[in-house]
């Protein structure tokens, strides 16, 4: 298939720090791209450039128009979900985002599963790192079966915020919630610390209670009693000071030196088993694990539409094999 029988794939906030590796990722699968922004002069060189305010859907109709799929990676998506999503939808496009807000991904499900199934599009919400690779290792292990308990962790040797997740954390005042006896309930307060041992090279490490969106993700299609989310204490120390560094590029990539590890445990009538994977720099991987869904999107064959996790809208197991390793270094196994 040659770039012409390719459609083009739109990127809100291409501009942006996600924006670009989605971009870049893009490009590399030889995937038309067009980059949409509210600035275009923070737009990429060497593609398409389209400006368009979050407010202006005539702006926003222009900018999508002759795509097939809109990836989101303008936060805050409390903010910027909404007119995204219902411009995709006024275009006849599918649509992907990046968010880890969990009232952004749960507005998103309730509002736009019909108005996706009758344009016979799909809507994902929380494809990438946060939200996504969660829901993709926790349906590969617990497949069509109710199960007891999920519970992940994520650790990272060192967070380094970009000015949107800063921004994001000022906006998102909305209370976290969880899953308990099969429903969302909020978090209890404070939030609990726990032990976690990870594998090497992160070891034994605090963590402390944080859901993202893997939460309303994972809630949303798998049946699970109780589903709880922690982070190292020590990112979470990270991003909560104010002098902590934006990241910085440390590979011909642009990825920083940031090392993460996640782990999904589930329990239930086969056992406990778990799931990791690890790889590097939380923003970057988000890229891959969007392209993928892209392709996935953009193949005739696909059968699906409506608002969907990404675990539940493509086979999980093959879709982590396609990113591994060049992306991931993932493993599963009995606890």
């Amino acid at each position: 298939m040659n770039d012409q029988q390719i459609p083009a794939v739109a990127v809100y906030g291409a501009g942006g720090h996600t924006g670009k590796f989605v971009v870049a990722e893009l490009r590399r699968r030889a995937i038309p791209v067009v980059a949409v922004g509210r600035d275009a002069s923070r737009l990429p060189a060497g593609v398409p450039g389209r400006e368009a305010a979050i407010d202006d859907p005539v702006a926003l109709d222009r900018a999508f128009a002759g795509c097939a799929v809109v990836v989101n990676c303008a936060g805050p998506f409390l903010d910027t979900a909404a007119p995204v999503v219902e411009a995709a939808l006024r275009a006849g496009c599918s649509y992907l985002d990046v968010t880890a807000e969990q009232a952004s991904a749960q507005a998103t499900f309730q509002a736009y599963d019909g108005p996706a199934r009758a344009a016979g599009v799909a809507v994902i919400p929380a494809a990438g790192f946060y939200g996504g690779l969660a829901d993709l290792l926790a349906s590969a292990l617990a497949g069509a079966e109710p199960v007891e308990r999920i519970s992940t962790a994520v650790a990272l040797d060192r967070w380094w915020p970009t000015e949107g997740t800063r921004r994001t954390g000022e906006r998102n005042r909305v209370p976290r919630v969880v899953v308990e006896d099969g429903r969302l309930v909020p978090m209890g307060l404070p939030a609990a610390s726990i032990d976690w041992r990870f594998d090497a090279p992160h070891g034994a490490q605090t963590v402390v209670e944080m859901p993202f969106s893997e939460i309303v993700t994972l809630s949303r299609h798998l049946r699970v009693r109780s589903l709880r989310s922690y982070l190292s204490a020590s990112a979470l120390a990270d991003v909560r000071d104010a002098d902590t560094p934006a990241p910085s590029a440390s590979d011909a990539l642009g990825r920083s030196e940031q090392r993460f590890a996640m782990e999904v445990v589930v329990a239930g009538p086969a056992g406990t088993r778990r799931a990791v994977a690890r790889g590097q720099d939380i923003y970057a991987v988000s890229a891959p694990l969007i392209a993928e869904a892209v392709v996935r999107l953009l193949d005739p064959a696909y059968p699906r539409s409506g608002a969907l996790a990404l675990g539940e809208a493509f086979d999980a197991r093959d879709f982590l094999r396609a990113l591994t390793p060049t992306h991931l270094a993932t493993a599963f196994d009995p606890v």
